[in-house]
């Protein structure tokens, strides 16, 4: 059978490769089309737009490419039409994807939505424009199955596909590891900045800001397989830390602590066991415009999950050296470890264990088989 997969985003790209390598077990014969990144090429299949192309954060960086925008759109919906899939599997990224959706649906392509978009942060009306035009929704997060129930909306919460990713990842020697990227015995504070430019720019010199204070430690940066190393040399100049390419999983395993932008890496950081402040910080008037729209109380996962506050987020102007430190120094504490280690085992079970990837692609190729036969 034929599917077609649409994906963006390093966190996107993880999963969607996770999900074809399950779909390739379950049909073997499937010939997949798709738009995501290098894990997914490396799986099979055909890479038709790598989604650097669409990496776009916050509204006004939307807006100032809303012409490049509405020119991918038109390229991928008229892919779509030569390729004439027999599903078409949308994995998070929601600006994008549902205005595929809308447009496919009505042509009747069978279309699923594998990780939801955030409906239940913003714009809860959204829910209505998903139920008209997506036919199957595969939820990874046990409140959003909740949240739809309340819609009349029936979704399959297969649990999170990171647990996967974590538990098949092959660790890397330790001894290694540091001679490979000039490590040294120190223990090590780990900063994962995100995968976007103009998240980077926005929060990576305040997480090194606090490097002079912690002579004890080694600080390394987990580059993006979203940009090129070259991109971090100005970041590099004036301080003593390491970067580290590609390499985020092996970082958190042998990471003491760490300081994490919002997105998908705290929850990453959770399940590696990993002690982290959350840092967010944006455009004033995208924070602006998403303040008025955000309903959550927290903005990291870990929280959201936990419906409580387990890590620290440091958002905007409170995203600042001496806030970081602080903070910093909490988690380096042993007491204060030891109750997270606590909470962070308390949020893996409510994950739901795993398989989320197989449980997924199952579900698509037996619905894909039945509207076939």
């Amino acid at each position: 059978m034929k599917y077609y997969i649409l994906a963006g985003e390093a966190s996107g790209d993880l999963h969607g490769s996770n999900l074809m390598k399950a779909l390739y077990k379950q049909d073997p014969e499937a010939e997949i089309r798709f738009w995501g990144g290098d894990l997914m090429q490396e799986v099979g299949g055909t890479l038709v737009t790598h989604y650097k192309e669409r990496a776009f954060m916050g509204f006004m960086e939307v807006i100032t490419n809303l012409r490049k925008i509405s020119g991918l759109i038109k390229e991928c919906k008229r892919d779509i039409a030569r390729f004439e899939p027999d599903a078409l599997i949308l994995i998070d990224n929601s600006g994008f994807n549902l205005r595929i959706a809308a447009w496919a649906h009505p042509l009747g392509v069978t279309t699923h939505y594998y990780i939801s978009p955030q409906v239940w942060a913003s714009r809860s009306g959204r829910v209505k424009k998903i139920k008209a035009c997506v036919d199957h929704m595969y939820v990874i997060l046990p409140f959003v199955k909740d949240f739809y129930d309340t819609y009349d909306y029936d979704v399959n919460f297969v649990g999170h596909p990171l647990l996967d990713a974590v538990a098949n990842r092959e660790q890397a020697d330790a001894v290694a590891f540091a001679q490979e990227h000039n490590l040294d015995e120190r223990p090590m504070i780990a900063l994962l900045p995100g995968s976007r430019t103009q998240e980077i720019n926005a929060m990576l010199e305040v997480m090194l800001s606090v490097i002079p204070n912690y002579p004890d430690y080694q600080f390394v940066i987990a580059g993006a397989p979203s940009q090129e190393a070259s991109f971090y040399e100005s970041f590099l100049k004036n301080h003593d830390v390491q970067l580290v390419m590609n390499k985020t999983y092996d970082i958190l395993s042998f990471a003491n602590a760490a300081l994490i932008t919002s997105g998908t890496a705290t929850l990453e950081a959770a399940i590696f066991k990993v002690p982290q402040v959350v840092c967010y910080k944006a455009n004033a008037v995208s924070y602006s415009i998403a303040k008025r729209i955000i309903k959550t109380k927290y903005i990291s996962l870990v929280n959201l999950i936990m419906d409580r506050e387990v890590v620290k987020e440091l958002i905007q102007g409170d995203l600042n050296t001496k806030n970081l430190k602080h903070e910093l120094d909490k988690i380096t504490n042993d007491s204060y470890r030891e109750q997270l280690f606590t909470d962070y085992f308390e949020l893996e079970k409510k994950l739901g264990g795993a398989g989320a990837s197989d449980k997924t692609a199952k579900l698509i190729v037996d619905i894909t088989n039945n509207e076939n036969n």
